[in-house]
């Protein structure tokens, strides 16, 4: 978004002039348009206008369908592979193969779809910010159109809970405020005006504008429209989503590397295996079936479905903790995750102004929620200063603050559950409640004679109330209640005010990030109740000052903890809020995310300054201030630049482009709009900031099942290419057919290796650094263990198979024999794949119960198998003989043997040392990580 809301030309000028709306006064704007104040276009014109500009509706796009979310399970490199597979075998007539494969790629792909179709929807709900019907003045009449048909010159009537229908320049407001968070982030109400304003203004500092999409909280106002559809900043921002691409998961980066390696393994092993048969005499058509065993070998056929089931039951765990994944390739992202770029309100802090501190003459007082001090110091209780002296400067401030207040708390019991009126006056109100204050007969008790609303010129508002007599009270600026007072209240008396002694209280409000609003009264005994006149109230002046009052929009509980939590596991948090620097910093410094001294660059810094230099800033700034969506976009930018994984948080309209073009965009699900949540990968059902860093140890848990699960079936692709290419050199009959191979990895490692993504996550999840963007999903470390067991097998199996041969027994047996041997050393090994550096001995069956029942029922299918002829003639396999189970025992030995000792030499350290054990296992990561 750019920082002009839109461009005019002056059809009287010599030289036509493009100037922002903002920036012209109101009879330029309406010149500019043809319109005119009072009495509005004609229906005529309006007509005409809106054949030539169309309607004021923002485009849609369709949801996704169902065939669209079907096809999309099956764009993944390892699905290819399988269907290539899958080709191959009903080409060489080997059906059941085939079916076998069939039945992976259809599990695989009703379980992705499934979970997708439940969190799908486009980016098609922009419509519902707009308000659906308008009040406009046309032919000198007010009337109601619909939203859609405002065209540009339309003169629209604003009111309080209205919502803004298109981009307007004010030429008349009342104490207009406009709330413009989802737009600009800008925590509280805007106050608006008709004054024009300097050309280079953001959209969140153009307070001669109305935003479509913000919401009028209070006053009322006329504007004319400048802007419709596209051409609006809600619109801008909608096409900014649109035309940004959503950048691959990490996750589906690695898989697509991951693919890559192994259709290099499947077309180099197969043309070895043809190559060498061949060679030494072998006829080509068992060359060709040794090849589809080869390749049906090294295809993971059950990694798809293992990988769905272990991100299914990460979005499980996710939803569990507060976190919804709409597409499950970004259920690892925040785990890999390096910094995460956050917005303030609603997300570190509770969208909640809240009172947090008070001054008076007699001194500071802390106002605490759940009786904690949000700010940390060590200050008197409010309520108990007002116990000790009900009738103090603090006692008469708040009431000022309640008597002098427009708002209402809408209660359920005793518990506040909405606030209407303006924010700043309900948080008085609410605070005044929470210390004991009866509002309702504290409100009862006195007559308003006079009201006197608050204006941005005069920057304070005040009431004339009886109360035996007239008092006035009045709240407002520091520094212009200050002119107005020559007196304040300390203990029982009155003093002379020292105006530095005052601002000195305020300024150190302000460097917390406090707003302050300062409280003063007067009673006018020169005067009876029934000299007021409402119309002609007095004026305020010699006022005895009672308090300064300072309020926020607090850090939500658990934040600052959970962002020391992503500190430590190596990620970085920012602050990219549309805020004021003033108040980002001060939130910034108290969660730790910034130092003290730390430099936070704003909106107009980032305008002058170019993609490279941002580039270079981008490492060493945390605190990004009164920013537009285009610069948080631009800032989204810079640190993938560096090759970072990028979260972004977000739950306005302003928020979508960043949103879509991080590695994975957090929305809020409470407070979010809709747009914010369709351009997301992640939403949260709580908005808090503490719900991501849960996730991200939900993420790294999901990575290392992953990793489990591939390394374990990799070893028994590795074991089964080595033992049928040594068969072919050494001239050995091919130890296992095609079925056989499937079998083992579907129906037997298939169900180890999904009870592997059942693990919980590991007691040091949060102590390791986020991984490189470049780091595979087997590192170097489960690489060479890979080789080593899947050679140890390999050899055990052949050892077998030789044994079998020697023994005279059948072929079948000696199939049975080759095939049993991997099958039991796949269910030891299946142990050794839970960590990649902890002791077997020390990784207790009881962390995960499902591996233990799948391992049991797989050697019991196996066993079955064995002798049931169906399978027996698929396979090609009978029973073992008694003799060959020591053997086989033996083999499963030394598998956990070589991995043991390879864990124990790989990380330098004792591999039974063991950490605190949350049921699965864990471990500092590897060198290779």
């Amino acid at each position: 978004m750019t920082t002009d809301t839109a461009a005019v030309r002056h059809a009287d000028a010599d030289e036509p002039e493009e100037r922002p709306w903002h920036a012209l006064a109101p009879d330029e704007v309406v010149a500019s348009l043809d319109t005119d104040p009072h009495a509005g276009l004609s229906g005529e014109d309006a007509a005409a206008r809106l054949q030539r500009y169309g309607p004021n509706e923002l485009g849609r796009d369709e949801p996704r369908s169902e065939l669209e979310i079907l096809l999309s399970q099956f764009k993944s490199p390892l699905i290819y592979i399988l269907l290539v597979a899958g080709v191959v075998t009903i080409a060489i007539e080997e059906y059941t193969d085939a079916a076998v494969i069939a039945a992976v790629l259809v599990i695989n792909a009703v379980i992705g779809f499934v979970q997708e179709r439940k969190a799908d929807r486009a980016v098609h709900a922009l419509m519902e910010l707009a308000a659906p019907r308008s009040v406009v003045v046309r032919d000198g009449e007010e009337m109601e159109v619909e939203s859609t048909e405002l065209v540009r010159g339309d003169i629209v009537l604003l009111a309080s809970g209205t919502r803004v229908p298109a981009d307007l320049r004010l030429i008349r407001a009342t104490a207009l405020e406009v709330d413009e968070s989802l737009l600009t982030g800008e925590s509280r109400p805007v106050r608006k005006g008709v004054a024009p304003v300097d050309e280079g203004a953001l959209a969140a500092d153009q307070s001669s504008m109305a935003f479509m999409g913000s919401a009028v909280a209070s006053g009322r106002g006329r504007g004319t429209v400048v802007a419709t559809a596209a051409d609006t900043v809600l619109g801008s921002i909608a096409e900014s989503i649109r035309a940004e691409k959503r950048p691959k998961t990490p996750l589906q980066q690695r898989m697509h590397r991951f693919a890559n390696v192994i259709g290099v393994a499947v077309l180099a092993s197969t043309v070895v295996a043809f190559v060498l048969g061949v060679a030494l005499g072998e006829p080509v058509q068992d060359m060709s079936l040794t090849a589809v065993a080869l390749a049906v070998a090294v295809v993971p056929e059950g990694l798809p479905v293992a990988f769905t089931v272990a991100m299914a039951l990460g979005v499980r765990r996710m939803a569990q903790r507060n976190a919804i994944i709409r597409a499950l390739p970004a259920v690892e992202t925040l785990g890999s995750t390096d910094a995460i770029g956050s917005d303030k309100t609603g997300t570190l802090t509770a969208n909640r102004m809240t009172v947090l501190r008070a001054w008076t003459a007699d001194g500071w007082v802390a106002f605490r929620r759940d009786g904690e001090d949000v700010l940390g110091d060590d200050l008197p209780d409010a309520g108990e200063v007002l116990a000790e002296r009900p009738d103090g400067a603090l006692a008469r401030a708040l009431r000022s603050a309640v008597l002098s207040n427009e708002a209402d708390l809408v209660l359920q019991g005793d518990e506040v559950v909405e606030h209407r009126g303006d924010p700043t006056e309900a948080t008085l109100l609410e605070v005044a409640r929470v210390v004991g204050f009866d509002l309702e007969w504290l409100r009862d008790e006195v007559t308003e004679l006079a009201d006197v609303p608050f204006e941005s010129d005069r920057r304070y508002s005040y009431v004339v109330l009886d109360e035996d007599g007239p008092v006035l009270r009045l709240k407002g600026a520091p520094e212009r209640v200050i002119e107005l007072c020559t007196t304040i209240r300390d203990g029982d008396e009155v003093r002379n005010l020292d105006a530095e002694e005052v601002l000195g209280a305020a300024e150190a409000m302000a460097e917390r990030g406090l707003r302050v609003l300062a409280t003063a009264e007067r009673r006018l005994e020169h005067l009876d109740a029934s000299d007021v006149d409402p119309d002609a109230p007095p004026p305020p002046e010699e006022l005895t000052l009672t308090s300064l009052v300072g309020m926020q929009d607090p850090p939500r509980p658990g934040v600052k903890d959970s962002i020391d939590r992503c500190r430590h596991a190596g990620i970085r948090v920012i602050m990219i809020t549309g805020d004021h620097v003033a108040t980002a910093s001060a939130i910034a410094r108290d969660l730790g995310i910034a130092a003290g001294d730390a430099v936070a660059l704003t909106g107009m810094d980032l305008e002058d300054m170019g993609d490279d230099d941002l580039r270079d800033r981008v490492l060493e700034v945390d605190v990004f201030a009164r920013v537009t969506p285009e610069h948080k976009l631009r800032v989204v930018r810079a640190l993938r630049d560096h090759d970072q994984v990028v979260a972004v948080t977000g739950d306005g309209v302003n928020d979508g482009p960043a949103l879509k073009a991080a590695d994975i965009g957090v929305a809020m699900g409470r407070s979010g709009t809709d747009v914010a949540r369709e351009a997301s990968d992640l939403v949260l059902t709580d908005d808090n900031f503490v719900s991501i860093a849960s996730a991200v140890e939900e993420g790294r848990v999901v990575f290392d099942n992953v990793r489990k699960v591939t390394y374990f079936l990799l070893s028994t692709g590795a074991a089964a290419i080595v033992a049928i290419l040594t068969s072919i050199a050494t001239g050995l009959p091919l130890p296992y057919v095609p079925a056989a191979l499937l079998w083992l990895n579907v129906v037997t490692n298939g169900l180890q290796d999904v009870a592997l993504a059942f693990e919980k996550g590991e007691p040091d999840v949060l102590d390791r650094p986020p991984r490189r963007r470049e780091e595979g999903i087997v590192n170097a470390v489960l690489w060479e263990r890979t080789a080593l067991t899947g050679v140890t097998m390999a050899l055990g199996s052949l050892w077998l198979f030789v044994w079998a041969i020697d023994a005279g027994l059948t072929e079948a047996q000696q199939r049975g024999a080759a095939l049993t041997t991997l099958v039991i050393a796949m269910a030891a090994h299946v142990y050794n794949a839970r960590s990649e550096r902890r002791s077997i001995v020390v990784t207790h069956v009881r962390g995960n119960p499902f591996l233990l029942v799948s391992t049991l029922v797989a050697l019991a299918i196996h066993g079955a198998a064995s002798y049931w002829a169906p399978t027996q003639h698929v396979l090609q396999i009978e029973p073992v003989t008694g003799q060959g189970w020591l053997r086989i025992l033996l083999v499963a030995l030394a598998v956990v043997l070589v991995s043991e000792v390879h864990k124990l030499a790989r990380s330098g350290r004792p591999a039974v040392a063991t950490t605190g054990d949350r049921g699965g296992d864990g471990g500092p990561p590897s060198a290779a990580q």
